[in-house]
């Protein structure tokens, strides 16, 4: 490709709204167009990377024996409301009419297009395993879309959904795909985590998440230097402490905190650690009717330490909670504790409710929480002495930098990370609601057993560019960029030699299959080369009058510092060098 018949367009400074580092500069290197919120373009250069994604992802799903399919983008919303989610899923499922009035849906997905493929083409358990793959483009109506391509509301994404048998068969079927995401994520060049995810409902290990790891992402990943322990922050287990809960050594005293609402607060009024005060989270689950209506609510407590964070997914884990909940009202709580909220805790409640400590909490002693009084807390506090053991203990808390790491091995780190890949098995969720059943050997039907396996096609790029940059620009890892090699000839328009040389090592790369774009728009040097620093080609070799008089060009790497000199005759043979290692 010459650049003259290419589209460069790039700019000087990005938009206004423009927050993260990936939106500026794949707008600024031309490579995305905002058209509206959370809507792009993608330019000629953003969309040559985004179909060398699409290759790579391709061809490793095709080699893990995936069949791809291409789903439609509008779909009738009858099969949303047999799988029940076309009211469920809220207001990102973009919901439309046609002209009759008949419903339909945006896709943000397509469990329910798929498994009614299913359901009319499986019969047997001859034509099981199946999986079905599509690289589609998808609609969740966010928001707030942020970010570029990183929360965008029109998207690409491969999804894939593996059909089978039985349970231990729709393990094998995630583990090929597992195996399957690692090498594609291997084969883009960047770092990343493959990292065990909640599975709702299934539970167990049966998902992972695959984060780019990305100082900006959104998502916290835990893990551990000493081994291959690796968990998003929902999934972290956090261990109870060792040893015996240490005696009471102090006595239960109301402590006058005039003002203090908070545990930090406290514990500074105080002189004592974070560490040793208790927060108090009010839930509260409601109660219904044969009709289902709601008839009353039952209010839990949940103590944790004041220096930790509770985990709502861990929460709504433990029995009781597991149907689901929601925050107490001030008057629920007013009800059941007498005080607003900032003085609350387990002494002295007006009625009683469902007490659950965390782990931490239950071997914790001498502690500090609220009095139930404003302005009071109580310090001193100790299980068995001043109040009864908790209903419930469970690991309900966000995880921290050393805590020790679940499998014994160290203790874990936790870095940023951005999903760009998840992995989870769904069971018999869509094709018990939606009746996709085969017969197995006996004659008698069974429901299939699915697997879910998605990757964010446009997000990646974005995902790649948040890790690899410099104040210049992108730094694109070579599967990825947009043009692997770029030749930059200096004034070629004034020196037959130098435009001669510059074709004639295109022409060789080009031959060698080596994708490689030349610069031969007549920049001004500092131009050009500011304008493929920006872009983010990894390699470039500069072709000049002067350097050509002494027999040489210049090759550099897009992290070089500075060029490196060789012979023009061994100039293709070392950037295939290159390429290979």
């Amino acid at each position: 490709m010459k650049a003259s018949r290419f589209f460069v367009s790039t700019l000087k400074e990005a938009p206004a709204d423009a927050e993260v580092v990936s939106h500026r500069l794949m707008t600024r290197a031309g490579m995305i167009k905002k058209l509206g919120a959370g809507v792009y373009t993608y330019m000629p250069m953003g969309l040559r990377v985004i179909r060398k994604v699409e290759a790579i992802v391709r061809e490793e799903m095709n080699r893990a024996g995936a069949v791809e399919v291409a789903m439609p983008v509008v779909q009738p919303a009858e099969l949303w409301e047999e799988s029940g989610r076309f009211d469920k899923m809220g207001p990102e499922l973009l919901r439309i009419k046609d002209r009759h009035e008949r419903d339909y849906v945006v896709q943000p997905t397509s469990e329910e297009v798929v498994t009614d493929i299913a359901r009319q083409e499986i019969r047997s358990y001859k034509q099981l395993p199946l999986n079905l793959y599509q690289i589609q483009t998808k609609f969740r109506d966010e928001r707030r879309p942020r970010f570029g391509l990183m929360r965008g509301r029109e998207f690409t994404m491969k999804d894939a959904y593996s059909f089978d048998r039985d349970l231990d068969a729709a393990k094998t079927s995630y583990q090929v795909m597992s195996q399957a995401y690692r090498r594609i994520f291997d084969r883009f060049g960047l770092r990343y985590r493959a990292v065990r995810a909640d599975s709702g409902a299934i539970g167990g290990d049966m998902s992972e998440e695959f984060q780019v790891i990305a100082a900006t992402g959104e998502d916290a990943i835990v893990y551990s230097p000493e081994s291959d322990y690796a968990a998003n922050m929902e999934k972290a287990e956090a261990l109870a402490p060792a040893g015996p809960r240490p005696a009471a050594s102090k006595p239960a005293t109301k402590t006058p905190t005039p003002g203090k609402a908070t545990c930090e607060e406290v514990a500074q009024l105080l002189g004592v650690p974070l560490s040793t005060t208790v927060k108090s989270l009010v839930l509260a689950t409601d109660k219904t009717n044969d009709k289902g209506e709601i008839v009353g609510a039952q209010v839990w407590l949940l103590l944790v330490r004041g220096d930790h964070d509770m985990n709502e997914i861990k929460v709504s884990k433990v029995p009781g909670l597991n149907e689901g909940f929601r925050f107490a009202t001030v008057p629920e709580i007013e009800e059941h504790f007498g005080a607003k909220p900032g003085y609350l805790g387990p002494l002295d409640m007006k009625k009683p409710v469902k007490l659950v400590a965390d782990r931490d909490v239950a071997v914790m002693a001498d502690w500090i929480c609220g009095s139930n009084e404003v302005d009071f807390h109580t310090t001193g506090v100790n299980w068995g002495r001043d109040l009864p053991e908790p209903d419930l203990v469970a690991d309900i808390r966000n995880v921290v930098a050393g805590d020790q790491s679940p499998d014994g091995k160290g203790q874990l780190a936790i870095e940023r990370g951005i999903e760009v890949g998840h992995v989870f098995v769904l069971g018999t969720k869509y094709s018990k609601s939606m009746n996709a059943t085969f017969l197995d050997e006996a004659g008698k039907p069974q429901f299939l057993e699915m697997g879910c396996y998605g990757i964010g096609i446009t997000r990646l790029p974005a995902a790649a560019i948040e890790q690899n940059h410099d104040e210049r620009g992108i730094i694109w890892p070579d599967a990825i960029a947009p043009f692997t090699v770029v030749v930059c000839p200096i004034g070629m328009d004034r020196s037959e030699a130098v435009k001669q040389e510059a074709e004639r090592i295109y022409a060789e790369l080009l031959g060698a299959g080596v994708d490689v774009i030349l610069d031969d728009r007549n920049e001004r040097p500092g131009a050009m080369f500011a304008d493929w620093e920006l872009i983010g080609v990894p390699h470039r070799l500069t072709i000049g009058d002067k350097g050509l008089k002494d027999g040489v060009v210049e090759y550099q790497h897009r992290r070089d510092t500075a060029a490196t000199k060789m012979p023009v005759a061994e100039a293709v043979a070392f950037v295939r060098s290159k390429l290979a290692a």
